[in-house]
């Protein structure tokens, strides 16, 4: 196990085991706005950093974002939450964009009918291995 986690640590510049379930919440629907530092850390092992495509900001620089605006009844539950620049997630406010999860679990940023020119919607850049997968994301 030593050995795993050395080698495992280069990878990145966190490293997350999962072992046991924990008393930490995850899912806090609509009791809270703000993500708590335990769904942070969670977000940053899936995210890496900002999720909109193009954007490489890291997640030590990014805000939490709720993929279903709170406004409209998101919920601040980490499957419904995602990491974001500054930028993007003020942009995302005060524009025709919009975010969801894919059939995949990764994040989608939608553009405004009139920009949508084909673009890319899922952020490749915070996550290299993904184009090692064939198209299906099956895996080998």
């Amino acid at each position: 196990m030593g050995d795993l986690i050395r080698m495992a640590s280069h990878a990145f510049h966190y490293l997350a085991v999962f072992d046991q379930h924990t008393s930490q919440a995850l899912y806090l629907g609509r009791t809270k706005r703000i993500a708590s530092p335990a769904q942070r850390i969670v977000l940053h092992a899936r995210d890496r950093g900002c999720s909109r495509p193009g954007c490489t900001v890291p997640g030590y620089w990014t805000q939490v974002h709720h993929v279903t605006d709170w406004k409209n009844g998101g919920s601040t539950d980490v499957d419904d939450l995602t990491l974001a620049c500054g930028p993007e997630n003020r942009m995302i406010e005060h524009t025709d964009w919009d975010t969801r999860k894919n059939r995949r679990g990764q994040i989608e940023w939608v553009p405004p009918p009139g920009l949508d020119t084909g673009q890319h919607r899922v952020n490749g850049y915070h996550h290299p291995e993904r184009h090692l997968l064939p198209e299906d994301g099956q895996g080998p």
